[in-house]
């Protein structure tokens, strides 16, 4: 099943348990995927990018998200 609800950083952040201020200095620094949509200048990631991005973030080896 697809999940193509629309993230913003301040979702990403509760999912991955940072501020967001970190997943924007994420996305400055390339470390996040290119939004799938940008709405009034504010970038949005579908959910399936965000957890197809995170199984694959070093240091998340094995981690499962519930």
């Amino acid at each position: 099943m697809t999940d193509r609800r629309l993230w913003s950083y301040k979702d990403i952040a509760a999912h991955i348990k940072v501020q967001p201020d970190t997943v924007r200095s994420y996305r400055k620094h390339g470390l996040l995927p290119p939004p799938d949509h940008v709405e009034g200048g504010k970038p949005y990631w579908y959910a399936d990018t965000v957890r197809a991005w995170v199984a694959r973030r070093p240091g998340n080896r094995g981690r499962r998200d519930g």
